[in-house]
């Protein structure tokens, strides 16, 4: 494929979980992606860096470009410039229980920051008569107190400023598609995990607390709420639904699920013991960690992924915690050397 004929993707979010494995998939299709990263005194693009390649070597098909959701000027020079063919928004304040601390942030980046980001990709369609096919990052957390199992058609019902500002976001892409003709999809996709997963979210913190606890730099683990239930994924496999969804003829929405739900007490008994250990020994409740509101259990039903996308997971729930045991064991050992040598301290976790 001549450098011509490349596809370009211009993608937010792509230092998180689901841009790392988004890059790798279509950099394996042979796109040219651009990321846009937020500037921060400490790096920020550890999950990026084993596809990294400097922009002055020619072969270099992943770029970074500095903006922020929250930067309607911004957004519209990179599409500008860039001329991507597929806009992919997965950048977001993404932790549930933070939206509570951090309200007015969460709303501005999740919900205003996609109302932007599709006004940019508006107005440089109707600027220059390209064509672009936008991806909007949903989540299961739209149906919140909603029961399962859950579908494109089931009602929301979002109990946190996280899936509230979801909500708003995914009727903006709607609106987009239905006003402006914009070739618009929702991604509706439950809990996806993975080793790259974020250290504060649940499954991960589960996951690097037994591989500490099992190498010994760690005795306790606290958590909050045990029995909510969710449709826990890998994130590698949903990024590939994303790309099919803006394969299509037409753009319409989809939920990404595994169709198939586990407690947190769940994982905790399978992560446990995938090490031979009981989580009872370890575990103990913060009432801090419970939120205002909680969500209960979600299910998704992913028929229509499955049917007019042709879409089904890969990887199952036992596979899921055996693979980020896997990885948190690994770098477990790797901490207790830097430990046992005195460069880092070991005493941080009680």
């Amino acid at each position: 494929m001549g450098e011509a004929t490349l596809k370009k993707a211009l993608v937010t979010g792509i230092t998180g979980q689901d841009g790392s494995y988004l890059t790798e998939f279509l950099l394996g299709k042979g796109y040219e992606v651009h990321g846009i990263i937020r500037r921060s005194s400490n790096f920020n693009t550890q999950r990026l860096e084993h596809i990294y390649i400097d922009p002055h070597n020619s072969g270099a098909r992943m770029k970074l470009h500095y903006g922020d959701l929250t930067d309607a000027s911004v957004l519209r020079k990179w599409i500008d410039s860039i001329c991507p063919d597929e806009v992919y928004n997965l950048g977001a304040q993404s932790h549930v229980g933070v939206s509570f601390e951090n309200p007015d942030y969460t709303a501005d980046v999740v919900a205003t920051g996609a109302l932007r980001l599709l006004e940019a990709v508006r107005t440089h369609i109707m600027t220059t008569g390209r064509h672009i096919k936008y991806y909007q990052a949903g989540s299961s957390e739209m149906y919140g107190a909603t029961p399962p199992p859950q579908d494109e058609n089931t009602v929301f019902h979002p109990r946190s400023p996280y899936a509230v500002s979801k909500v708003a976001a995914h009727w903006y892409t709607v609106n987009y598609r239905e006003a402006y003709g914009l070739f618009a999809c929702n991604g509706i996709l439950f809990n996806h995990e993975s080793p790259r997963r974020g250290e504060n979210f649940v499954t991960r913190k589960i996951t690097r607390a037994v591989g500490r606890i099992k190498i010994g730099l760690q005795k306790k683990l606290f958590l909050g709420n045990l029995k909510a239930s969710r449709d826990w994924g890998f994130a590698g496999d949903y990024v590939e639904a994303m790309w099919l969804m803006l394969q299509q003829e037409n753009p319409d929405d989809y939920v990404v699920a595994t169709e198939d739900s586990h407690t947190v007490e769940e994982f905790l008994e399978e992560a446990f013991g995938y090490v031979n250990l009981n989580w009872k020994d370890h575990v103990e409740i913060d009432p801090r960690y419970f939120r205002p509101a909680e969500v209960d259990n979600l299910r998704g039903s992913a028929a229509k992924a499955k049917e007019a996308l042709g879409w089904t997971p890969k990887v199952s729930f036992k596979q899921l915690v055996a693979m980020m045991v896997e990885s948190d064991l690994e770098r477990a050992k790797r901490e207790k050397v830097l430990a046992d040598n005195g460069y880092i301290d070991s005493h941080q976790q009680p």
